[in-house]
């Protein structure tokens, strides 16, 4: 359904429409006993050229710059339309850096101050794990949003669609953030079950399932409310906060200056991808980020792939606490799925 309506949307973007603003020559009148008469045939010409205005006002040229330069269109299909980002490549690579820099830091410091506040993690109880993990992601979204919002107030006044979170016209067909959030959840849940499928399809042996995020959390998944709560504050707010930010807010939006957009997508989802450090769930973690980066596009709104990200984790999280309570092996469950 959703790649249905991704063709119907890229298909009718694909209109080429003459922008500019050329005047239009006024027709030749005449004044005869004082009236003023027009020539045969010119109301027939000036309704075409209304017509014609129209048209050309509600149209989008295909380098994805709005007619008239007057800022954003509203109500258009806008997936396939670029950003106007005010910064170059030497902002977007310094900034990046930056944000890596912030994110190792960070861990550092912490590692650091522990010991040093007389913290012994090994002998804390899981709820206290939950949570100074917590405290962690806290941290660290901090500090990479400093950077980022730090560099772009250099560049203010910035589009109205950069970095935007706004939370107006939750319904709306176009760009409401709840209408392609549950478009986005439903498509992100079908694409990647048919990407597990396929994949099940070509392995030949059952590989070792990878230490990842979720593993490393599984001692704390269920064992009581406070960890759970933490776990879903961590995965279903402060993670998709960071992550979306940077890999759509500022990578992708920050690509569209010099690719199409579907390409900015394609290269944000494999960077978002990337970053997991898990080789194994690549094809997953990459439709995933796709999903969120044309949600992000229709909408130029954060808030969209925020919620589809936040449900996303925080279900998982969710699911899993669920079966533990009811006294499944979630690590034998999740070993079988993979």
């Amino acid at each position: 359904m959703v790649s249905q309506m991704i063709s119907c949307l890229s298909k009718s973007s694909s209109l080429f429409c003459i922008s500019g603003s050329r005047s239009l020559i006024p027709p030749k009148t005449y004044n005869r006993g004082g009236l003023c008469r027009f020539p045969p045939g010119f109301a027939s010409r000036r309704l075409s050229t209304v017509y014609r205005r129209k048209w050309r006002s509600a149209c989008i040229s295909n380098s994805g710059k709005e007619t008239g330069g007057e800022g954003k269109l509203q109500g258009e299909w806008r997936i396939l339309e670029r950003w106007e980002v005010p910064w170059e490549w030497q902002t977007v690579s310094l900034t990046s850096l930056a944000c890596g820099l912030s994110f190792v830091l960070t861990g550092l410091t912490e590692m650091v101050a522990l010991p040093y506040l007389g913290i012994d993690v090994q002998k804390l109880s899981l709820d206290d794990k939950a949570e100074i993990l917590f405290l962690d992601q806290g941290l660290t979204t901090l500090a990479v949003l400093a950077v980022i919002f730090t560099v772009a107030k250099t560049f203010e006044p910035l589009p109205e669609d950069i970095l935007r979170y706004d939370l107006k016209q939750p319904f709306n067909l176009q760009k409401g953030w709840l209408v392609w959030s549950g478009i986005g959840l439903v498509g992100a849940v079908g694409a990647i079950a048919l990407t597990g499928v396929a994949l099940s399809l070509f392995r030949t042996e059952t590989p070792e399932r990878e230490v990842d995020s979720l593993m490393k959390l599984l001692p704390l998944i269920g064992s009581s409310n406070i960890s759970t709560l933490s776990l879903v504050g961590i995965t279903g707010v402060l993670a998709p906060l960071l992550e979306e930010t940077v890999f759509r807010g500022f990578f992708m939006v920050s690509l569209t200056k010099w690719v199409p957009t579907p390409i900015a997508i394609i290269i944000s989802s494999a960077a978002f991808a990337l970053a997991h450090l898990t080789p194994g769930e690549f094809p997953q973690l990459f439709i995933l980020g796709s999903v969120l980066g044309l949600s992000y596009a229709q909408t130029r709104n954060l808030i969209t792939p925020m919620v589809i990200h936040g449900f996303w984790n925080s279900g998982v999280i969710l699911l899993l606490t669920f079966l533990q309570v009811q006294g499944y092996d979630i690590k034998e469950l999740l070993l079988q799925g993979n």
